[in-house]
């Protein structure tokens, strides 16, 4: 009887899942496992903890939820605690497997996985990787990956113009798994992280799994009908339909880029094709570039230069980033949104965006560092959109800005009534939206009859703010 190990990464799916689909056709028995790395956890070189607990609540949720959907097939998930060099040789030695399949990714952690697996297997056991979390796969794309161009716009018209996107696999109807001790999921107790918090603000309650995940598509989607909007509502920053929320489970492989792709299609002929639809397969085709470019460019992606070798000066200063870190710089659409990240693990893209030029054009802070704060609290965290979209705010990455983010005329024209500002500091409710998005222009009788006391009810900027961005502006 032929055994194969299958070990699940960042592909928590059945659905659309080219790793499991290849071993159950191979093998007679399957052995589904998760191996819980313990150096996925601690500090990271930059100084913010590598996994916080919103992230790590979604993915325990995650694993929970596919090992009910294998149960549910007659199977078993295994679950196992350390390195996955030994995790998974030692457990395919144990069950006889003639192979183990797994899911291969370009960036430089879980590329050395794979290989330190691979080289710890007898000669006798083969390794078959699968590519399977981006739109295209590397294999159909027009222009080899090595040699693809470091642009998103070439880019993207390379691949609209000449490149299938392959259909998504029906998940498998049964999973026939051998009989061994199956593991328990830890808890975030076990992982060494607090509960997080549960805040009525969040734009979403993100609930990790496949099942969760296809929910969100439908409810986005079909019952609320939000796609024909969604290029003209996703600069919002409340609620939980400006935009699909979808990347929460693309991160951790719930859901298939390709089968979301189906959907939108779907959609498209059954409701209506427009730019808005489009859009989102143009932020699909975003999340590929990242992932391509860090299969052509590797670790130059995480140096202080980047893929291009820019030499800047950046300050390491701890006080600056801590206050900018915990929503304290006296800035408020930029605190708004750093408390918003700090209790719900998630950030709209407007934010993202606003947030990473403050730090990194307005202090002048080193960028890895807050890409490492994000790694941390990101519930849809991914390396390489997290690290790519980081140094290109930096202009050190891919299509690298040359300007920044003025986050006092971004808070006015995307947070026109301070709705958003006020929602997350209620501190400066109550103000003119004007002030509530510059605090320190009220004079003291103002801020006496707003009962506003900067320093003690609310930062007093930790920087000339408005002097700060003339100067970046070249005033």
């Amino acid at each position: 009887m032929e055994t194969a190990v299958v070990w699940f990464r960042d592909d928590l799916r059945l659905t659309d899942n080219p790793t499991l689909t290849a071993a159950i056709e191979a093998a007679d028995e399957v052995v589904p496992v998760v191996v819980v790395d313990p150096r996925r956890r601690g500090d990271t070189r930059y100084g913010p903890p590598k996994l916080g607990s919103h992230r790590a609540r979604f993915r325990l949720e995650s694993v929970r939820d596919l090992r009910e959907s294998i149960r549910a097939r007659g199977g078993e998930l295994f679950v196992r605690e350390g390195e996955p060099a030994t995790v998974v040789s030692e457990l395919a030695e144990e069950v006889g497997a003639s192979a183990v399949y797994a899911q291969t990714k370009p960036t430089t952690e879980e590329r050395a996985d794979t290989e330190a697996v691979r080289a710890a297997l007898p000669d006798e056991i083969t390794f078959h990787g699968h590519w399977t979390h981006t739109l295209y796969h590397p294999e159909d794309l027009p222009t080899p990956v090595e040699g693809i161009d470091d642009t998103f716009t070439p880019w993207r018209h390379e691949v609209e113009d000449d490149t299938p996107i392959r259909d998504p696999i029906d998940p498998p109807e049964s999973i026939r798994t051998p009989e061994l001790e199956p593991g328990d999921v830890p808890t975030l107790a076990d992982l060494g992280l607090e509960e997080p918090p549960d805040d009525d603000r969040a734009v979403l309650a993100f609930e990790g799994g496949e099942t969760a995940g296809k929910r969100r598509v439908e409810a986005y989607i079909w019952e609320r009908d939000r796609l024909r909007t969604y290029k003209q509502t996703r600069n919002g920053l409340l609620g939980a339909d400006y935009s699909s929320k979808f990347s929460p489970w693309l991160a951790a492989g719930c859901l298939s880029p390709r089968w979301i792709y189906r959907e939108v299609r779907r959609y498209e002929r059954e409701r209506v094709a427009n730019e808005d639809t489009y859009w989102l397969v143009f932020e699909l085709l975003w999340r590929d570039f990242f992932q391509f470019q860090f299969a052509k460019h590797g670790g130059a992606f995480f140096t202080e230069t980047g893929i291009r070798d820019v030499e800047k000066r950046w300050r390491r200063d701890r006080e600056r980033f801590r206050r900018w870190a915990d929503g304290e710089t006296g800035v408020p659409f930029v605190d708004a949104n750093m408390r918003e990240l700090e209790r719900t693990g998630y950030l709209s893209n407007r934010g993202r965006q606003n947030v990473a030029s403050f730090l990194v054009d307005a202090l002048e802070v080193d960028w890895r560092w807050g890409a490492a704060h994000f790694e941390t609290h990101l519930v849809d965290y991914d390396v390489a959109s997290n690290w790519g979209n980081w140094a290109y705010q930096a202009g050190v990455g891919n299509d690298s800005r040359d300007g920044h983010f003025d986050v006092l005329w971004q808070a006015d024209r995307y947070d026109p009534d301070a709705e958003y500002v006020t929602t997350w500091l209620p501190a400066l409710e109550g103000l003119p939206p004007e002030y509530a998005h510059r605090p320190w222009r009220l004079e003291a009788d103002e801020r006496t009859e707003y009962g506003l006391e900067l320093g003690v009810d609310y930062p007093r900027p930790m920087i000339d703010v408005e002097a700060r961005f003339e100067e970046l502006d070249g005033g």
